[in-house]
C-alpha cells in the first residue's frame, strides 16, 4: 500500500520521528496535536481555550493541505490533562464540526508534550 505524507508551514515542525499526516487507502491519520505556536514551537499561552483554539488552526491547515477539511473528520481522539477543561474543550469543539458529528473518544492523562493540556488527533476520509 502506497502512503502519503503531508504537512503545512502553518504547523510547528513535528520534533520526533513521524509526520504530520499520512495518507493511505482512502484515509488521511493526522498526528496528535498540541496547541503549539508554529513560529516558536512553544506552547500558546492562554490556557485551555487558547491551547484548542491553536490545536483547530493547525489540525485546519493539514487537513486543507491533504484536500480535506472538518467536513471529511470522521473519528476525533482528544487527550486531556484536566477533567474540568472538559466544558472549554466542547464550546469550540462545537464550533469547528457540525452534524453528525465525527466519533470521538476524550481520554484523560497525566501528562502531554509541552505541558499541553490539551492534545488531539483525527481521521479524515
Amino acid at each position: 500500500m502506497s502512503r502519503t505524507t503531508f504537512s503545512s508551514d502553518k504547523i510547528a515542525k513535528p520534533v520526533g520521528p513521524f509526520s504530520s499526516a499520512v495518507g493511505a487507502g482512502g484515509y488521511v491519520f493526522l498526528s496528535g496535536q498540541v496547541g503549539q505556536d508554529p513560529a516558536t514551537g512553544r506552547l500558546v499561552d492562554g490556557g485551555v481555550k487558547a491551547e484548542v483554539e491553536q490545536i483547530f488552526a493547525g489540525l485546519e491547515a493539514v487537513l486543507e493541505a491533504a484536500g480535506k477539511s472538518f467536513g471529511d473528520v470522521v473519528r476525533v481522539g482528544v487527550y486531556l490533562t484536566e477533567p474540568r477543561d472538559y466544558a472549554a474543550l466542547n464550546e469550540i469543539y462545537a464550533r469547528h464540526f457540525e452534524r453528525p458529528y465525527p466519533a470521538r473518544t476524550v481520554i484523560m492523562v497525566a501528562a502531554l508534550p509541552l505541558g499541553a493540556h490539551v492534545e488531539m488527533d483525527v481521521i479524515a476520509v
